[in-house]
């Protein structure tokens, strides 16, 4: 049975604990059911995403970061999202809220199945309040992390109305009305580089100030960040205040070493597409050319960084004479890291010892509501058991100072 919601006050005193509220820059959101089909034109909303109900009919196969699966004629209905000649079932996994651990599976679910903050704006308030959390930024689901689905579709006319759609709901329903407590994040028409910068201006003069954009473009057969394509995305990012977002997962591809290594090797070694996109960026020129473009990476942790960045230093030095290192980068790389490189974490104790060289400056706090790495109901504790012995003003820096200016938040610092 799902857990109740009860709701308590939306704003709780920060004087009440030594962990001030907590504004979580990487939470998720279940669309719901009706988010493309409510706005789309009545032309497409018999082949733009909808949900439909039927029985599972095997096991998902996880491939990369997404699943091969397909309805059934037999068994118990769960919520499907059909778009084009695509199917994915809505799984307890992304829903996890609630559940204890050993009922969290790749299992398809209802919408009645899952904690209504799943999917409902004022439930997640709700939840929030409950955790200790006074804002939040939420990823998408179905269309991933990036807007990968819309990049694979057919109907390219079609997907940019479904781009445009999802990034209505998120203004205008998802986080209308929350007095700012839900931050709105944009995707954009990933095949196109001008429409994906004009869709950044469009969202930017409505006030949205994040963007969701894959860690490896290339991983996703489009230009690398090397090639200057992507240089128009980038000036509409800088020029709007526009963070780009990346979260585990954007590229698509993850690395696996064997067909036959469990899940479990996916689930800690998916961190490395951060690492290798960090890598890129810091080699590529582009956060020289855009000196106000800020880079935020959401549920990679941070304890990785102080070695990717002191490994491209020695790189850029030691190399100098062979590996190009020093062709578009004038400073040791760790330059641009410390002035606009962002990551956050929610579990990385290794990450807190090492803080002083992720820079203090860097780090956001995250709770990954509903998934099941989240840390909800406990969000709270957790932090305070994470960083309860640092000074109070770093405290307050990392669980909310730094997304209040990374994110330019109207919310009290």
């Amino acid at each position: 049975m799902i857990p109740g919601t009860s709701p308590t006050p939306a704003r709780e005193p920060a004087s009440t604990s030594d962990v001030p509220l907590i504004i979580s820059t990487d939470d998720h959101l279940v669309e719901p059911p009706d988010t493309w089909s409510s706005r789309l034109p009545e032309k497409y909303r018999e082949i733009g995403p909808r949900i439909v109900y039927a029985p599972v009919d095997s096991t998902p196969i996880l491939d990369g970061a997404g699943y091969i699966e397909r309805p059934g004629t037999e068994g118990k209905p769960v919520a499907w999202w059909f778009y084009e000649d695509h199917r994915y079932s809505v799984k307890r996994l992304i829903a996890a809220a609630g559940y204890p651990a050993e009922e969290i599976t790749i299992d398809g679910i209802t919408y009645d199945e899952m904690r209504p903050g799943c999917w409902q704006p004022q439930a997640r308030l709700d939840d929030m309040t409950l955790n200790h959390v006074e804002a939040s930024l939420c990823f998408p689901n179905y269309p991933r992390f990036a807007g990968q689905i819309f990049l694979n579709a057919k109907d390219k006319d079609l997907a940019k109305l479904c781009v445009e759609a999802y990034n209505d709901f998120q203004v205008e329903e998802w986080c209308a009305g929350s007095g700012g407590r839900l931050i709105p994040l944009c995707i954009v028409p990933l095949w196109d580089v001008e429409l994906a910068a004009a869709e950044v201006r469009r969202n930017a003069a409505r006030g949205v100030r994040a963007v969701a954009f894959s860690e490896c473009p290339n991983w996703l057969d489009l230009p690398t960040i090397h090639s200057g394509y992507w240089d128009p995305f980038f000036r509409a990012c800088e020029e709007t205040g526009t963070v780009l977002c990346m979260h585990i997962g954007s590229g698509t591809k993850t690395v696996r070493t064997g067909a036959d290594a469990p899940e479990a090797v996916h689930a800690v070694s998916i961190f490395t597409n951060s690492a290798v996109s960090l890598i890129d960026y810091l080699f590529s020129g582009v956060l020289v050319r855009f000196p106000g473009l800020r880079l935020f990476y959401a549920e990679a942790q941070i304890g990785w960084i102080p070695y990717v960045v002191e490994r491209c230093d020695d790189v850029w030095e030691t190399h100098r004479g062979w590996a190009h290192g020093q062709d578009n980068v004038p400073e040791p790389p760790s330059t641009y890291y410390k002035r606009q490189v962002h990551a956050c974490f929610f579990k990385d104790t290794a990450g807190v010892e090492l803080l002083d060289r992720v820079g203090v400056d860097n780090a956001l706090f995250e709770c990954d509501y509903p998934h099941q790495d989240g840390t909800w109901p406990h969000s709270r504790e957790v932090a305070q058991k994470l960083l309860g012995h640092l000074p109070d003003a770093t405290i307050h820096q990392i669980v909310r100072g730094n997304a209040i200016r990374l994110f330019d938040l109207d919310l009290t610092p």
